[in-house]
């Protein structure tokens, strides 16, 4: 059984991360490669170099995460006790 508060911090975190690798790879390669326009699309709000940006960004990212862990991990354990009753039955 998953943890639903430790995958959804686990990835929120993860995200964020992510997010901060990506402004870095952004600000040191040169613009043809950025990926500016695809965090612009992904990310509600977001604005390319500014400060308010980069917060905002930097929080919907680790949402972003955290619901997926909200998500995910219940469905995990229904799934798996719904599979393990039926692996019981079977086997």
């Amino acid at each position: 059984m998953l943890n639903t508060k430790l995958v959804s911090w686990t990835l929120g975190l993860f995200f964020a991360i992510s997010f901060v690798i990506c402004v870095i790879y952004g600000l040191i390669t040169p613009e043809s490669l950025h990926m500016h326009e695809f965090l612009e699309q992904v990310l509600p709000a977001f604005q390319w170099l500014t400060g308010w940006g980069f917060i905002l960004g930097l929080v919907e990212s680790f949402l972003y995460g955290a619901y997926i862990g909200l998500v995910f991990c219940p469905l995990y354990n229904w799934l798996s006790r719904r599979f393990e009753k039926n692996q019981a039955v079977t086997g």
